[in-house]
């Protein structure tokens, strides 16, 4: 699976994830003490779902785009407000177009005092993320291979923060990958948030990943799933999912309400199943 972000933000993976996120980062702000977020997949940054490689998927509009033109039911539009309202507030100012990958949401809803390492290997990629969030003496952009970051930035030296891994999938035994970043994370940095992204394709492969992360028995592991397709082939995406290691405490119901309101919005049969567990109870 080739899961570069330009063909997909705005997808409803990207929904979902972003969703999570934006939740992540409001209980880190509620205290006054700084935090650094690692995102060892940058990305570019910032998307115009209106170029040559969102347009030539066309998966935003059953995803951010459906979501945005929705009315949400009262509890899930208060949670989702502070992902969907960067991203309103990013249009008027920039294009209509616009959507913010995980750098630029991270900068959107954080302080003067939090600090970001952005990883990025593909020099491209890397050249867009710094003309667009370079400017921000917050953030640091570097060329460096995501799996390599975990051990190289971790512990950060304000001991709290989020560690992003969300790779492209490009290469075999990335799930592996995920499961030794996860330990490596969790022996450097144990009482941090650690937010995995993860494909729902072959079935087979979720389950030993998820039994993969369950034998290293951190606790406070939770699940994150949604499905919004049947599993018909291996090339084709069907869900996303996410492992957060020791999420804020209020996440699991959030989650479980936010996405009770976007299952049947980004579900291709209009209905979507989700599912919000612990994989390692506290």
């Amino acid at each position: 699976m080739n899961y570069r972000h330009a063909f997909h933000a705005g997808n409803a993976a990207d929904v979902m994830k972003h969703a999570a996120l934006a939740r992540v980062l409001v209980h880190l702000a509620k205290k006054d003490t700084p935090f650094r977020v690692i995102d060892t997949h940058a990305g570019a940054g910032i998307y115009d779902l209106s170029g040559a490689s969102a347009q030539k998927t066309g998966e935003a509009e059953a995803g951010i785009e459906r979501v945005l033109e929705a009315n949400l039911p009262a509890p899930a539009a208060e949670l989702l407000a502070p992902y969907l309202d960067t991203v309103r507030r990013m249009r008027a100012e920039g294009g209509a177009r616009l959507y913010p990958g995980s750098p630029a949401l991270a900068l959107a809803l954080s302080r003067p005092q939090d600090r970001f390492v952005f990883c990025e290997l593909h020099k491209e990629e890397k050249a867009k993320l710094e003309r667009r969030i370079g400017e921000d003496a917050r953030a640091k952009v570097m060329v460096q291979d995501g799996w390599h970051a975990v051990k190289a930035h971790l512990p950060p030296r304000e001991r709290r923060g989020l560690l992003l891994v969300d790779p492209p999938f490009e290469e075999q035994g990335e799930f592996g990958r995920l499961v030794e970043a996860l330990e490596a994370a969790h022996e450097r940095f144990a009482h941090g948030i650690a937010m995995i992204w993860y494909p729902i394709k072959d079935l087979r492969a979720v389950d030993a990943f998820r039994r993969d992360v369950a034998r290293l028995r951190m606790p406070k592991t939770l699940k994150v799933e949604l499905d919004f397709a049947e599993v018909r082939s291996l090339d084709s995406l069907s869900g996303s999912g996410l492992i957060i290691v020791n999420p804020p405490f209020t996440l699991q119901e959030e989650m479980r309400i936010i996405l009770s309101a976007l299952s049947p919005l980004l579900a291709h049969d209009g209905k979507g199943r989700s599912r919000v567990s612990w994989l390692v109870p506290e």
